[in-house]
């Protein structure tokens, strides 16, 4: 399977919905499937990485697959909007660096148990 970039990835779910999903819910309809696609992932990493346990194992969700729900909803998201992800991306990722440069290293409770 080739790599794919966020733009190419935008386009071919705005190609899949116009072809398939026939057009974009509202926003607000996105926002809430967004939510519930979230809560599938919450669900999973809480039976799966937390105390919780699955009520029935064979039920049990493929956390990559819950992972590109969300995304993909995103991506309808922005594609509806009309924000590009690659500069928003980037944008957000200077943003994190420069706010939290030193803050996470300062941080005690991150630092590796002796």
């Amino acid at each position: 399977m080739n790599e794919m970039g966020i733009r190419e990835y935008q386009s071919k779910v705005d190609h899949w919905v116009k072809t398939f999903g026939v057009r974009y819910f509202s926003e607000l309809t996105n926002l809430g499937i967004l939510m519930e696609e979230v809560g599938e992932v919450a669900r999973i990493m809480t039976r799966t990485y937390g105390d919780q346990s699955f009520k029935n194992p064979e039920n049990k969700k493929d956390l990559a697959d819950e992972l590109a729900d969300v995304l993909f909803v995103a991506v309808c998201i922005a594609n509806q909007t009309g924000i590009d992800l690659v500069p928003a991306l980037y944008w957000n990722l200077d943003k994190k660096t420069n706010r939290d440069r030193d803050r996470h290293h300062a941080n005690p409770k991150l630092k590796e148990p002796t």
